[in-house]
């Protein structure tokens, strides 16, 4: 990953609007894997008080995402093909990570994966696996 894709990325997540409101943030970015933190806020929670599983989806996909874009070159964008998702436990903490990585890069299709943890008191419990496909587009003028 060139130092100019990396640029890219973080850019890119930065004008995510849905991010933004989140109070997600792009904690690190290598060759085929992206970490995202998002805190538990009181907007992001469902009826029993744990992160919404729209939170956990949407902080996923775009670990996944990104992590995608990371194998990509220069001149290509991602858009995320299919997801699928499985809620292992309740989101219960105050922040969410997520952990997306390449499964297997592709010219055509790029399989992701991406783990989602919440953090209790300092300690991480497994809470969502997401599976998906992404597809490299080269953005029109």
């Amino acid at each position: 990953m060139t130092p100019a894709v990396e640029k890219k990325i973080r850019d890119s997540f930065a004008a995510q609007a849905m991010m933004e409101t989140l109070g997600a943030r792009l904690v690190r970015v290598a060759p085929g894997e992206v970490e995202i933190t998002a805190p538990i806020l009181p907007s992001s929670r469902q009826q029993h008080g744990f992160a919404h599983a729209g939170l956990t989806f949407a902080i996923g996909d775009s670990a996944a995402g990104y992590a995608a874009l990371s194998t990509m070159a220069e001149d290509h964008e991602v858009l995320t093909a299919e997801m699928k998702i499985n809620l292992l436990a309740p989101g219960a903490g105050d922040v969410l990570i997520t952990r997306g990585r390449v499964i297997r890069p592709g010219r055509r299709l790029v399989v992701v994966q991406a783990d989602v943890f919440a953090v209790r008191e300092g300690a991480e419990a497994h809470i969502a696996l997401l599976t998906g496909t992404m597809v490299p587009v080269i953005p029109k003028g």
